[in-house]
């Protein structure tokens, strides 16, 4: 059977810009992710205990953890440099 012919190696420059991007990019999804999780955990609390208030409180939570998580995630990226 024939064999595929393998890749050839990336250049160091192009792996840099590729991690980074992917680094970036997390980034940018990891907010809306948090506060889009806060808030259908929040309306979901809000049905189960008949309320109409846990929203904002979980709105309010996945923003903060979004920040955070965003904040370490620019540390470790200080650190790697």
């Amino acid at each position: 059977m024939p064999q595929e012919p393998k890749e050839a190696p990336k250049p160091p420059n192009e792996q840099k810009f590729i991690t980074s991007a992917a680094r970036y990019s997390e980034i940018g999804f990891i907010i809306p992710a948090a506060v889009i999780l806060g808030f259908f955990l929040g309306k979901l609390m809000d049905y189960w205990l008949h309320t109409h208030w846990i929203y904002l409180a979980g709105l309010i939570f996945g923003a903060v953890v979004g920040f955070v998580q965003m904040i370490r995630m620019a540390l470790a990226s200080m650190k790697d440099k």
